[in-house]
């Protein structure tokens, strides 16, 4: 349990869950006004702390630099949303919420919130927050606005490799042999083969004829590498918010309502 001594130490240091993961940062912490004890405290949650979620105090315990409840982070990140603006305290239908969501009995913390000596009657969501000092100053705070990026998929892109048939002619020359008859008169040099012979007879003489024709054959042969790669540009986009600021404005009484002596 956190004690009222222990607030300081609790404010504006990190909340983390029964396993260890952080949930954000406290806040404010809301006080019974019955009892005086801490009952809730208000922890900025979601995407640069933007939000607060609020989480019983009760069962919560310090560890060290920061505060450990006994709530995983998800469920304290989705609690009813509360406007922790409107005068610093918890409806009754407020409280009631957060105890339904946190599946706190609502009829015993009302009894303990109302133990004879503990200050006097009050219903469990009355609550006050800590966190201001005790001198006349006034504390003035305003949002500010905290961009980042976050990296996302747009989109893949792929390699495929596919196969195509297409048509190619090549022109190549071939040759072949062809018959072509040569007849010479008998002269001199050539009278001893020309009467080797028989005179008179048959005879038959065979040439062999050839040709080529062209021959197609296919070899796979590598011809290019390709490889997919990414480029990184930087661009300017602008981002637009609402912020909420305090404006603290001082009231002095007219001269005219001056008493006079």
């Amino acid at each position: 349990m956190i004690t009222r001594e222990q607030i300081p130490a609790v404010l504006d240091h990190p909340v983390y869950d029964a396993d260890g993961i952080k949930v954000g940062d406290a806040k404010h912490v809301f006080l019974d006004d019955a009892t005086g004890r801490p009952e809730w405290v208000s922890v900025k949650t979601g995407l640069f702390g933007m939000r607060e979620s609020f989480v019983p105090i009760h069962d919560a315990t310090m560890v060290e630099d920061h505060m450990e409840v006994p709530y995983p982070k998800d469920k304290v990140k989705d609690a009813p949303n509360i406007d922790i603006d409107a005068g610093g305290h918890l409806s009754e239908d407020e409280e009631h919420r957060l105890y339904d969501y946190y599946r706190i009995e609502w009829d015993a913390a009302w009894q303990e919130a109302n133990q004879p000596g503990e200050g006097g009657w009050a219903h469990p969501g009355s609550k006050e927050t800590q966190g201001t000092s005790a001198d006349d100053a006034m504390t003035r705070s305003e949002e500010k606005m905290h961009v980042g990026t976050e990296r996302r998929e747009v989109g893949r892109a792929r390699l495929r490799k596919y196969v195509i048939t297409e048509e190619q002619q090549v022109t190549v020359p071939v040759r072949k042999e062809e018959v072509r008859v040569e007849r010479e008169p008998i002269t001199d040099a050539n009278r001893d083969a020309a009467t080797s012979g028989p005179d008179i007879s048959e005879a038959e003489h065979e040439v062999t004829l050839h040709e080529e024709r062209p021959v197609v054959e296919t070899r796979a042969e590598p011809v290019e590498r390709v490889r997919l790669t990414t480029d990184e540009h930087t661009e300017e986009e602008t981002v637009r918010g609402k912020v909420r600021k305090e404006r603290i404005e001082a009231e002095a009484p007219d001269e005219d309502d001056t008493p006079r002596r």
